[in-house]
């Protein structure tokens, strides 16, 4: 059985940071494929910078499509919104049963708010978690130290921004080297975020 691990984002655009990321934990941990799951809408995020769903799944498809082990899943596009990850996990559990151990890959970041996630105990009960190292505010909850479902990896600190990336394309900046190539080439000849 696969482990596969699911890295959530709007990936608006995807970049070197998260290819880095998702390739290190692709080869120097136990998951064998690292699923991109490109979310459709966030609560937490301002729509209108927010490019359309499968121009996002396009861009992370152009960038993985070299990575045999990277994978991109539009899997939350068909499931009713706003959703939550536990419910794209019990989805993607009976749609794979056999095939797939599903497993979460989160930044340090995201591991200080999980206690206010839609039914953390139940994800934790069920999923490990593996997380990679960012530069934050705040803690990790005592409860989550030394967990046994929770590892932590030693990846690479990406402090690259989506955000950063948007606006300065905007401003005429080159970013091109902070994009895979297939990226960059097709957001310039879209003409996005301009």
């Amino acid at each position: 059985m696969k482990k596969v691990g699911l890295y959530f984002g709007t990936f608006n655009p995807i970049h070197i940071g998260h290819m880095v990321i998702a390739n290190h934990m692709a080869e120097f941990s136990e998951l064998d494929e690292i699923w991109f799951v490109v979310t459709p809408q966030s609560p937490f995020k301002v729509k209108k910078t927010l490019l359309e769903n499968h121009h996002r799944y396009q861009l992370v498809l152009e960038a993985t499509k070299d990575f045999p082990k990277l994978k991109p899943s539009k899997i939350e596009f068909d499931l009713p919104q706003p959703n939550y990850t536990i419910n794209t996990l019990v989805h993607l559990g009976e749609k794979y049963t056999d095939e797939y151990q599903f497993c979460l890959i989160m930044g340090e970041d995201n591991l200080k708010g999980f206690h206010k996630w839609k039914n953390y105990e139940v994800i934790l009960e069920n999923y490990e978690l593996y997380v990679y190292p960012r530069i934050s505010e705040g803690t990790v909850a005592h409860r989550f130290e030394g967990h046994p479902k929770i590892h932590k990896v030693e990846a690479p600190i990406m402090e690259i921004s989506s955000t950063f990336i948007r606006n300065e394309h905007k401003k005429g900046k080159n970013i091109s080297p902070m994009l895979p190539y297939n990226v960059w080439k097709y957001m310039d000849e879209m003409n996005f975020y301009r």
